[in-house]
């Protein structure tokens, strides 16, 4: 008989590849092998398939059975093949009509009863599909994910042989239907129940309107963390293009999309996670804690208390919005376009400097402390802003405090707008050229920050970074060109280093 071929999809990162499923039959002890550069799950396949066969009301062939995944030098791990192979093989023995296949990817890992489960990376595999008008079937736990692909197609199965019987009738299929639009509005916790701290306040409008990284520190109980959790309802709504990269790499993880999906992401790993938590990794590369923040906000609290090792993987994302994990074959990209907030405490006890209480630190155990963050890692943070306590005790029946959420969002709305217009990215994300175009100072704002370089002993990095930083200050206040009040303001939130 004449090899049969199935269509289904890899995952490569964020991208999902097209795989070829070739299923040759041909005279010889019974038996099936797996070829393409199969990983052990994927191997494994041919007893699922065996089972869920015959649970079905099909057979598994007598003679010799090779299935080949190709390409072959993409590898191929996990339970998304079995549906496809388990089609291949039919298709190749003569229990169903090739034709049947034609037209149509197939996703889904084979329970022994024949059931279809749900599998990890469906989204990045529909939009794959949408892309080149293939019609998908897969899970019916997954349909949700279908769900959000607006000009894809997109069928939903709960067995074997209730797919094998859609094949045959086109007519009974039914496309889950697009429900894009049908999300509950984001709920973010609004900035004016913080009382006081209008320093900081200002430091998280300026670091959302222009995406730039900030550092709060201060002692416990400061509100640190109270106003990380409140600066994702400072930025714009996600574009359907952000919502969906952002589902799709929740998708890859096996993050269940809800409701809300089209609400900014706010990932706050613990201190004791590892350098693969964080950036990702693994033996079949998954995203990390970075890239499920793709759009959103990471927030490192207590950040000293993190591996030294740990931080330091973030400075090259931090660069270049990417994340790339390489492996002795291939090498994965998963989009890390996250903004970083950070706090800590200035010294182990968390009281340097607190007029109310005493420091019982060392100053050999603040340096110690402190050192725990390189001054490379700190070179790349924008804003660094000392948060103290409430002078009076903060009672539960307080008075809101300062602007909303709802306002300080629409003045980084049109901040936003002036840099798209100017230059169509975020100034946090300008080039050293473009600063040369975008960020010249006036003259008394060139000469404070030429001083403030000698007397700071600043880097070329932490001058630019300064300058983007002033240019956002001028973009809030709809000037066209960046003056000394606007470096003076972006020296002050720079800051001196922690501590």
């Amino acid at each position: 008989m004449n090899p049969s071929t199935v269509h289904t999809r890899a995952l490569r990162g964020i991208d999902a590849p097209r795989v070829f499923v070739e299923v040759g039959i041909t005279n010889g002890l019974p038996g099936a092998t797996v070829v393409g550069l199969p990983e052990k799950e994927v191997r494994e396949s041919i007893a699922r398939v065996r089972h869920a066969l015959r649970s079905s009301g099909f057979k598994m062939p007598d003679r010799s059975v090779t299935v080949n995944l190709a390409p072959v030098e993409l590898p191929k791990s996990g339970g998304r093949y079995d549906l496809a192979i388990a089609l291949g093989i039919l298709a190749a023995d003569g229990q169903i009509d090739p034709s049947t296949l034609s037209g149509a990817e197939f996703l889904g890992e084979l329970a022994l009863t024949g059931a279809i489960r749900p599998i990890p990376g469906v989204l990045p595999s529909l939009l794959a599909a949408a892309h080149s008008r293939q019609i998908m079937f897969l899970p019916k736990e997954n349909a949700g994910e279908g769900a959000l692909v607006r000009d894809g197609q997109a069928c939903a199965v709960s067995h074997l042989r209730q797919l094998v019987e859609r094949l045959y009738a086109p007519e009974c299929r039914e496309f889950i239907p697009y429900r894009g639009d049908d999300f509950e509005p984001p709920e973010y916790s609004d900035i004016r129940d913080v009382v006081g701290m209008a320093q900081a306040k200002r430091a998280l409008e300026i670091a959302a309107a222009g995406a730039h990284s900030l550092l709060m520190t201060g002692p416990p109980g400061a509100g640190k963390s109270m106003l990380a959790k409140r600066f994702a309802g400072l930025l714009p709504p996600m574009s359907d293009q952000q919502a969906l990269s952002t589902a799709a790499l929740h998708s890859l993880k096996g993050v269940p999309l809800n409701k809300r999906w089209r609400q900014r992401p706010f990932r706050s790993p613990h201190h004791t996670c590892s350098g693969a938590a964080l950036v990702g990794g693994g033996v079949h590369p998954t995203p990390g804690e970075i890239s499920l923040a793709h759009n959103g906000v990471l927030f490192l609290d207590e950040l000293p208390q993190f591996g030294r090792n740990v931080l330091e993987a973030l400075r090259e994302p931090l660069e270049t919005r990417n994340v790339v994990i390489s492996r002795a074959r291939y090498s994965v990209t998963y989009p890390a376009r996250f903004q970083l907030l950070a706090a800590m405490n200035p010294c182990p006890c968390g009281f340097a400097g607190d007029p109310r209480r005493e420091c019982r630190c060392t100053p050999e155990a603040v340096r110690r402390y402190q050192g725990r963050i390189s001054g490379p890692l700190l070179d790349r943070i924008d804003l660094r802003v000392h948060v103290s306590r409430p002078a009076q005790p903060v009672v539960a029946h307080a008075p809101q405090d300062g602007p909303a959420s709802a306002d300080l969002r629409e003045r980084v709305l049109e901040a936003r707008r002036r840099q798209m217009e100017r230059s169509e990215k975020r100034n946090a994300h300008l080039e050293d050229a473009e600063l040369r175009v975008h960020c010249v100072p006036r003259r008394q704002g060139r000469e404070l920050l030429e001083s403030a370089a000698r007397n700071l002993a600043l880097s070329p990095r932490a001058c630019g970074r300064i300058l983007k930083v002033a240019r956002t200050i001028a973009d809030l206040g709809a000037a066209r060109r960046v003056n000394e009040t606007h470096i003076a303001e972006a020296l002050a939130l720079r800051g001196r280093d922690p501590g």
